[in-house]
């Protein structure tokens, strides 16, 4: 039987409901539960592929090929299970699926109405692709009493009372805010969040308290007599030193008990909670430390390279030393020596990214990384720079550039109208929409033998997520290896330049995928393993 839990928010949005339901689902999943973890979004879009990482933060994408919330990196880092299509949806596409049932008459005449049309989609989102699983773990995006989530909390109120509450349970993440001038925590910002959600019909089982303060046991005893919520499921959620000792501190103060309660489960078996101990403890007490600029153009926003941050952190994990991270806007660059800001930089990374804003800053900081022979990272768009840097500066081909940023006498890099995904031919037009229409999601990759790719796998084939409408021009592979680039990664067919490398640098990897998406704590990516590696033998030299 699966049971569901709902992890709503209240007061303020960026509470850590994505981090909480993620430490949740560890939990249960140490306690030898099967889980699955869920996003609602409610926002209008269908996906967040076309919005700017300045509002949203980054896309996370899956295997599968979905563009989806950053949450699920989350999910995917703290359980290990890669997420699907099928475990984030938005009020846009719940809209138009109903839409398109609509006007193929599948309602038979009916007027389409929020309820019971739109509730019934979203329910059968929550109840679809379910395989077994013990527990589906289902976030609300949002902030109780925003006017678009009132769908997703209609019905998500509806399944508690189809299902009944021995399968059903909702968590609320709420605030209870310090006022210094009163030396006091205060209560009342959470009673009226938990009001808010009574006016929708749901009685929230646990309360999930973020504060910056100790929680005391009259402050617990006072929420749950005004919330109408056992005293003990009144789970302090206190500021931790590491998101990854979350599950340690929730453990600690009952959290997965409680669940395992409210459904009536017991459990003589404490959770093996031994990983994140280690993983807490590498990163408390690293035995050294590196500095690694990241160039991009978000780096304003911290949640625009969350999966990359972590992975660098993995990385750190490895190698049992702290990853200072240093982020530049690639865009100083264009002004100013690039010599001034990176000296002393034991690796450099570029990011993805889209359009021509800071391109040329990005094409700085790899030369400097080649020149001065620094460990170099591009990812996506940082291996189209690293290949246009190399056409202009090895490869003597000065208007080497990409078509992204308009019509090119050298376009090293051009749109991609037409890939292999396994035995089957997939198109884009240039111009169709920008929404789901870039390679997106898992496809293999050939490894070259003998080449620095090998050596980090340790294989010769591997699969990678991608996200992206451009790619290096095949046309141009055989004089850029004659002036010391290597292809060293390529799509099985032979077509599309996967990995470039330079075997005379320490260091100096470019991958057109994304390999932050599948690193975790546990597991940290062989690819970011061995760049911190190499920024701490830099560490030794400068």
């Amino acid at each position: 039987m699966t049971r569901f839990i709902f992890v709503t928010g209240g007061v303020v949005s960026s509470l850590g409901k994505g981090l909480a339901s993620a430490a949740l689902g560890a939990l249960l999943q140490s306690r030898g539960y099967a889980i699955r973890l869920r996003k609602l979004d409610p926002y209008l879009n269908v996906d967040p592929g076309t919005m700017s990482p300045l509002q949203h933060g980054e896309v996370f994408v899956t295997d599968d090929g979905a563009e989806t919330d950053l949450d699920l990196g989350h999910y995917e880092r703290f359980t290990g299970i890669p997420a699907r299509r099928s475990d984030n949806v938005t009020t846009g596409r719940i809209y138009s699926t109903v839409i398109e049932r609509e006007r193929r008459g599948d309602y038979l005449g009916a007027t389409v109405q929020v309820i019971p049309h739109v509730t019934d989609a979203i329910k059968e989102f929550v109840r679809a692709d379910v395989n077994g699983e013990d527990f589906i773990i289902c976030e609300i995006g949002g902030t109780v009493g925003d006017i678009e989530s009132l769908p997703f909390l209609e019905a998500i109120r509806q399944l508690g009372n189809e299902m009944g509450r021995e399968r059903v349970m909702f968590v609320h993440v709420t605030l209870l805010p310090y006022v210094s001038a009163a030396g006091e925590l205060k209560t009342k910002p959470t009673q009226h969040s938990v009001k808010e959600l009574l006016s929708v019909g749901i009685q929230p089982d646990m309360l999930l308290c973020r504060s910056e303060m100790t929680i005391s046991e009259d402050e617990r005893r006072k929420i749950a007599l005004f919330c109408n919520v056992r005293q003990e499921a009144v789970i302090p959620a206190l500021n931790v030193d590491t998101i990854y000792a979350v599950p340690i501190e929730y453990h600690r103060q009952g959290l997965d008990t409680q669940v395992l309660r409210h459904f009536g489960l017991t459990s003589d078996v404490e959770p093996d909670l031994t990983r994140w101990e280690t993983i807490a403890n590498h990163i408390r007490q690293p035995e050294g430390e590196v500095k690694i600029a990241v160039v991009g153009k978000y780096t304003s926003v911290f949640d625009a390279y969350k999966s990359l941050a972590e992975a660098l952190a993995h990385g750190g994990i490895a190698n049992n030393v702290k990853v200072n991270l240093h982020w530049m806007d690639a865009e100083i660059f264009e002004r100013e020596d690039a010599v001034h800001f990176l000296e002393g930089i034991h690796g450099i990374l570029v990011p993805g990214g889209f359009g021509e804003r800071g391109s040329e800053g990005k094409i700085a900081a790899v030369r400097f990384a080649r020149e001065r022979n620094v460990p170099y990272f591009g990812i996506c768009f940082g291996m189209q720079m690293a290949v246009i840097e190399a056409a202009r500066s090895l490869a003597h081909l000065p208007k080497a550039s990409s078509t992204e940023f308009g019509p090119s006498d050298e376009p090293v890099v051009g749109l991609l109208t037409e890939w292999m995904r396994g035995n089957e031919v997939e198109r884009r037009s240039a111009e169709g929409n920008l929404g789901g229409t870039m390679r997106l999601g898992a496809y293999d990759c050939a490894v070259a033998a003998d080449s620095k790719l090998e050596e980090i796998y340790g294989q010769r084939m591997i699969s990678e997520r991608h996200r992206h409408r451009y790619e290096v021009n095949i046309n141009y592979k055989q004089r850029l290896e004659q002036v010391g680039l290597r292809f060293s990664g390529m799509s099985p067919d032979g077509e599309l330049p996967e990995v470039v490398e330079i075997p005379s640098h320490p260091w100096f990897v470019g991958v057109q995928f994304h390999p932050e998406l599948k690193s975790k704590p546990f597991e940290p990516h062989p690819l970011f393993t061995s760049f911190v590696k190499a920024a701490l033998e830099q560490s030794r030299l400068v």
